[in-house]
């Protein structure tokens, strides 16, 4: 899994659709090698994100679950403290 690739189910307030088209693009460049595509696959790249959001989008809203809404800050401070442990520096 890409490491850039944020979870977005189950927070409170819900996923954005710009969180969702930034999760679904960081897919596409993993998937394809590219980070920008040549003009030559600029559209077969850029439907390739449209479709993997929409289907994010629809499984994200088809989802179900008993547990409490995550909180977007805790669970940020959270991974600052992993990121710092580890790159501490010895």
């Amino acid at each position: 899994m890409c490491r850039n690739i944020k979870n977005l189910y189950n927070f409170k307030p819900p996923a954005t659709d710009e969180e969702i088209h930034a999760s679904s693009l960081q897919f596409v460049r993993k998937l394809s090698g590219f980070n920008r595509p040549s003009k030559a696959n600029e559209e077969a790249f850029n439907r390739a994100v449209a479709e993997v959001a929409h289907a994010a989008r629809h499984l994200i809203d088809s989802l179900v679950t008993t547990a409490e809404p995550r909180d977007r800050e805790i669970e940020a401070e959270k991974a600052r403290a992993r990121s710092a442990l580890r790159f501490a520096r010895p």
